[in-house]
């Protein structure tokens, strides 16, 4: 059963843009989980226990007291009522009891009352008249974070206030070592914040707190963008901890503009054998999970859990099973408050293999998590392992029958687009993914593109049925002679495609899967279609970082590699309206290089044709000196004024690793 609390909010039902979060969570749920407030929370809790006649007055929309025992179970046995504000909420039940007008309080007689809201100062005066002498009021003001922290002093659950997020840490020191490393970008400054920081907290894989800190950003008044990197290795010097592989919270207080914590993590050993990069994990939780592949022979999948609140994941709450298929395969294992968990897929699921697909079922215990492909070792050396993402399944969706009739307006519409990284050094393939519990079908085709925006060829899929699990190699589709790609490497496309009918609800993703030729070693990266480049729009698509919609403009980070990584970067510029009818011969996109301090060293122009891409490495296109004045803590911006483009980042260890993912934009 899911866990009784709302953490996502469609953009479409909140009824209006919002700069930062187009796709956003409830507050409320991060205000009662929120690790710092965890014992004040329980403490309430105790305090409520010693009184006779206790009553819940739940005043506003949301429920609150449902999400407050969740977390933190309301005592039952001298519970008299549960009272609410709004007519239209007399009847339900909640906490067991059928709620009734805060009016009929006063006949219950209690010796306290739970006002389960923040800022409850204007409830409790409203009620006073209505309380026997001698009641005594609790509320969850008991349970605010310092005030300090807050960007929004007047508005406590203001989505400002809790801009969160989880990271996975992980620092071993046996054997080649194995590190973890988040980067990000104080972004906030240019929205005004003066003086930001992160408060930072460490569990390890059992809940408990290692280390807990504040990481100060810095005022700058010029609204640049310094870099942030925290290292699991510093970590552990700086501490004087053990191995360790856990969760870390991250709370951006202070800030402005934008209530996302966005991030890339890497993951690697000490040689660089081992490398991965990863993205911000979703700051809420969700029901299912989805777009993990099934292992292929050989390889062990492991699912990272991190328990994103205060209470315990209990037996049997998490579970698996293949996409399209009705069993489910439950996992008879817990996880403490706050802990982290590696749940064998394999072992749940030992049938399921490569291309098949795996949902994860999540009950809103977790944020989105990272799952860890582990190879056999061979020649006395550890096996490659590789580290991605399983990506958010929406409940909320239903077909859109405007869709086939929308091709006018919009061309090609959604747009899903995956690199082909260079033949040469690289195998490319894409697998699409049900991503959303109303897709029964995926009516689509697959546009191969050279760099130069030309189509080298194209698949209509079909109506994929949800069980279908039909990849595209690229490689497969060259030695059949099917295409070429003059440029040496490329992109695919996936859109919707009408021609023999179908539904579609818009939530369109894909999967790509890489492997180096030379080594071996793989990575996938996993995301989701939007609309691009063009003037009109449609359900806030083209979506923008900074400025209501049509999003027409790009600004992405790109994090340097420390040696011997060199940053790798491949820049798609998709478009679903023809050039002809909008936009350029090509873009106008800018590279700038910016030390970890926000001074600008170098600066280069990187022109991308209209529906092609561009691959590149850092070292490339900088000089190796500005790189070096650069380092540790630099990272390239890359902007454009006049079009959206998609990009995906990495490290590159010569012939013997790298890392892929989708980068973030602010």
């Amino acid at each position: 059963m899911a866990l009784k609390i709302d953490t996502f909010t469609n953009a479409d039902a909140r009824g209006g843009w919002r700069p930062g979060n187009n796709f956003g969570g409830h507050s409320l749920f991060k205000a009662l989980g929120h690790p710092k407030v965890a014992a004040l929370g329980r403490r309430l809790i105790e305090d409520l226990k010693p009184f006779a006649r206790l009553a819940v007055y739940d005043p506003e929309a949301q429920d609150a007291v449902d999400h407050l025992d969740a977390f933190f179970p309301v005592p039952r046995a001298n519970l008299v009522g549960v009272f609410v504000q709004r007519i239209e909420d007399i009847g339900q039940t909640r906490l067991g009891q059928v709620t009734r007008p805060v009016t009929a309080i006063a006949a219950a007689a209690p010796d306290a009352v739970l006002i389960t809201a923040f800022d409850a100062a204007i409830h409790k005066a409203q009620i006073a008249r209505l309380l026997p002498a001698g009641c005594q009021v609790f509320t969850l003001d008991a349970m605010r974070l310092p005030d300090a922290w807050l960007s929004n002093r007047s508005r406590y659950l203001d989505p400002l206030n809790f801009a969160t997020n989880f990271a996975f840490l992980r620092d071993e020191a046996a054997g080649d070592g194995l590190h973890t490393r988040v980067v990000t970008a104080n972004y906030w400054a240019g929205y005004g914040a003066a003086d930001p920081a992160l408060w930072l907290c460490l569990f390890d894989g059992d809940g408990a707190v290692l280390a807990e800190w504040t990481e100060p950003l810095g005022p700058d008044a010029s609204g640049a963008f310094h870099a942030v990197a925290i290292d699991s290795r510093a970590i552990r010097q700086r501490f004087g901890l053990a191995d360790f592989a856990g969760s870390l919270f991250i709370h951006a207080i202070r800030i402005k503009g934008h209530d996302v914590v966005k991030y890339a993590l890497d993951s690697f050993s000490g040689s660089g054998r081992q490398l991965s990069c990863t993205h911000d994990a979703n700051a809420w939780p969700a029901d299912l999970y989805a777009g993990v592949p099934a292992p292929k022979p050989g390889e062990r999948l492991l699912l990272w859990v991190q328990n994103s609140h205060p209470m315990p994941i209990p037996a049997g709450a998490v579970g698996a099973n293949l996409v399209g298929a009705q069993d489910i395969a439950w996992w008879d294992g817990s996880v403490p408050p706050f802990g982290t968990v590696a749940v064998d897929l394999g072992r749940l699921l030992p049938d399921a293999k490569f291309p098949d697909q795996i949902e994860i079922q999540a009950g809103r215990y977790f944020v989105r998590p990272r799952y860890e492909v582990v190879q056999a070792g061979t020649d006395g050396q550890a096996g490659r392992r590789r580290i991605a993402h399983a990506n958010v399944e929406r409940t909320d969706l239903k077909p859109n029958p405007d869709l086939p009739k929308l091709g006018d307006l919009i061309g090609k519409g959604y747009i899903m687009p995956l690199p082909v990284l260079p033949l040469d050094q690289w195998k490319s393939v894409t697998l699409p993914t049900p991503m959303s519990t109303a897709q029964q079908e995926l009516p689509i085709r697959a546009v191969l593109y050279d760099a130069d925006g030309t189509v080298a060829a194209e698949e209509y899929l079909g109506r994929l049925a949800r069980r279908d699990s039909r990849p595209c190699d690229v490689d497969a589709w060259l030695a059949a002679g099917r295409t070429r790609l003059p440029s040496g490497y490329g992109h695919i496309e996936y859109v919707y495609d009408f021609r023999e009918g179908g539904e579609a609800d818009g939530w369109l993703h894909a999967l790509g899967l890489y492997e180096q030729r030379s080594s071996g070693h793989a990575a996938e990266t996993i995301f989701g279609a939007h609309i691009y480049n063009m003037p009109i729009t449609y359900r806030d698509e083209p979506q923008s970082y900074t400025h209501r919609p049509p999003g027409l403009t790009t600004r992405l980070f790109l994090r340097l590699g420390e040696a011997p990584f060199d940053a790798i970067c491949h820049l798609v510029y998709a478009a679903s309206l023809p050039r002809e009818v909008y936009g350029q011969p090509q873009s106008q996109t800018v590279l700038t290089l910016f030390d970890g301090r926000a001074v600008k060293i170098a600066e280069t122009p990187l022109p991308i044709p209209h529906g092609g891409s561009r691959f590149f490495r850092a070292s490339e296109v900088f000089a190796a000196a500005d790189l070096q004045r650069a380092g540790r803590g630099g990272w390239i911006q890359v902007r454009d004024t006049g079009c959206r483009l998609f990009g995906f980042h990495g490290l590159q260890n010569g012939a013997e690793s790298f890392c892929l993912d989708h980068m973030f934009g602010f």
